[in-house]
């Protein structure tokens, strides 16, 4: 007797691949690369948040905390972004604590987006998002951001609004261009959001990594939308810590409470005596700021330094700890290819650039994101590597 064949996976999975940007890690490893790729700071955190960490444990805090957040770390975010934001916060129904901004952003997508409803992207984009929507099935229309300044077309970006529109999402400072959205810029969008009534869902995890004067403006801030945005970011990279994996969504209780419900049912709850840690590094004094901003400007700077002599091009990025830089000069069958070569023959990993544009886009095959997120020998060590090579 014969049974019927079924299929293994989803149709979803069909739709999207495993991450680039890990895998490439795992190639770096095997062919001994420097690796330049995967934004993994490979540096300690700061000390106090490994005491604290410790200290948590040894506490006992080990236990399921409260599903939505610990409450002494909620309080503490209520202090830091209500002043930010410019509105008073209630941690009791307007802040979610989650398994990093990766869990924020599908908690919100889910609670928020329906089947079929449309969410905005800028492309190039982080490549967890396309996923992230195919899983959610909803329906993406992207908007461009243009080389060589990175900037979106004013009609393209009205054009993509519609009816069918539920939210769209903003990554500022961007990965991987380093564009900070100007202030006219997010003034844009958030009108278009209040015309059509569609919720503006933010990536904020670098908004502390800043170059040149560059300033950080949280878009819940702006007039009239405090109650269309959901702010998300987390620990990951101002404090070093991709591995704790908690960040947190600002939106108001109605929104909040529909997120809370996703993100009880997807993990119940981040960790807890990492959370509890986690308050030490949010009361870290305006010094560390200042100089985390003065540490990542000095990698930038010998990062550029390091592509200007190699003969690499490149736009100024603005913020984050990426450089993307076009490598269509150089002859070879795509930027795969290229991040391939540089990886096998060179020695460096990178990531391509593929990895953060649809298929339709004309831009997808030309360029390669570097992360200059390392301890200085990890620069050098690439330095070395990029000038010996022949490209």
């Amino acid at each position: 007797m014969s049974s019927k064949v079924r299929q293994v996976n989803s149709k979803k999975t069909d739709q999207f691949k495993e991450s680039v940007i890990r895998e490439m890690t795992q190639f770096a490893i095997k062919h001994k690369a420097v690796n330049l790729g995967q934004g993994v700071p490979d540096f300690p955190c700061p000390p106090a948040l490994k005491e604290a960490a410790v200290k948590a444990i040894l506490d006992d805090i080990n236990q399921y905390p409260i599903t939505f957040g610990d409450k002494l770390l909620r309080q503490t975010l209520t202090e830091k972004y209500s002043a930010a934001l410019g509105f008073s916060i209630d941690p009791e129904t307007e802040i979610t604590v989650t398994c990093g901004t990766t869990e924020a952003l599908m908690a919100s997508i889910l609670a928020l987006v329906d089947p079929g409803e449309e969410i905005i992207v800028f492309e190039p984009y982080y490549e967890n998002y396309f996923p992230q929507t195919v899983l959610a099935e909803t329906v993406v229309r992207g908007v461009s951001l243009t080389a060589p300044r990175w900037q979106f077309d004013p009609d393209e970006l009205r054009q993509a609004f519609s009816d069918k529109t539920r939210a769209i999402i903003v990554n500022t400072p961007h990965n991987p261009t380093g564009r900070v959205f100007t202030t006219a810029e997010l003034t844009m969008i958030a009108e278009l959001c209040q015309k059509w009534g569609v919720f503006m869902i933010t990536d904020e995890i670098y908004e502390h990594i800043l170059y040149d004067g560059a300033r950080h403006i949280h878009p819940a801030s702006l007039p009239d939308m405090r109650d269309l945005t959901i702010t998300i970011t987390g620990l990951s990279k101002t404090y070093s810590l991709t591995g704790w994996r908690i960040g947190w969504t600002i939106a108001n209780q109605e929104i909040t409470t529909a997120i809370r419900k996703v993100h009880d049912f997807l993990t119940i709850a981040a960790p807890a005596p990492l959370q509890r840690a986690a308050v030490q590094g949010i009361n870290l004094p305006t010094s560390f700021y200042l100089d985390l901003a003065q540490q990542y400007a000095a990698k930038r700077q010998y990062m550029m330094e390091t592509l200007d002599k190699v003969g690499m091009p490149y736009n100024l990025p603005e913020g984050a700890y990426y450089i993307f830089s076009d490598v269509s000069k150089y002859n070879f069958v795509s930027d795969i290819d290229f991040a391939k070569q540089l990886l096998e023959k060179v020695g460096v990993a990178t990531i391509p650039g593929s990895t953060f544009f649809s298929s339709k886009s004309r831009q997808a095959n030309s360029f390669v994101r570097f992360c200059f997120s390392r301890r200085q020998e990890t620069l050098e060590a690439a330095r070395e590597r990029l000038w010996q090579a022949k490209f």
